[in-house]
């Protein structure tokens, strides 16, 4: 059972630049696993070492671009790059730091990363759409950014409210 919590905006170590993962072993992988229980219990689709508290290059993005029936799976990111891009998508964007703050934010709407997995081998994986985003905000931690410092604005409820629920919100 995961006995970190989640780093809300304001402390200093969400500001940081993350070091390098050099040591893949037992201390790691229950970091990763700690951050993939606290990833599930807050229904996020992306948890960064920062934000419980670890300046270290290690992430999780959901992959939620699974067939149907299947369910999202977590991909484990150490020492992150983006390796590729392309496309454009706006929309919201949250974060478990920043709890109920959305803001309007621009991203690629698709996004290559190379990455090791918690054993150190280099992998590559590709998202689109929300994952591509993921990917994105996630990383950004790992360099001290939040997203509100990337957003066109921040959104009320009622512009929320008329985003996910379309012209039924407005009236």
């Amino acid at each position: 059972m995961a006995l970190r919590n989640i780093v809300e905006k304001g402390d200093k170590v969400l500001d940081k630049r993350c070091r390098p993962v050099t040591k893949f072993d037992e201390k790691l992988w229950t970091l990763l696993d700690d951050m993939a229980e606290i990833l599930t219990r807050a229904d996020g689709v992306g948890l960064a070492a920062p934000q419980v508290g670890i300046l270290r290059r290690v992430c999780l993005v959901l992959e939620t671009n699974v067939p149907e029936g299947e369910a999202p799976r977590i991909i484990e990111l150490i020492n992150p790059e983006i390796v590729a891009h392309s496309g454009s998508q706006e929309g919201p964007e949250g974060c478990l730091s920043l709890p109920n703050v959305f803001g309007w934010v621009e991203r690629p709407a698709q996004v290559k990363v190379r990455a090791q997995d918690r054993r150190g081998a280099w992998f590559e994986a590709e998202g689109v759409g929300l994952t591509a985003r993921a990917f994105c905000h996630e990383l950004d931690h790992l360099d001290g950014i939040l997203f509100d410092s990337l957003a066109d604005h921040i959104m009320d409820d009622e512009e929320l409210d008329a985003y996910y629920h379309g012209a039924e919100a407005a009236d």
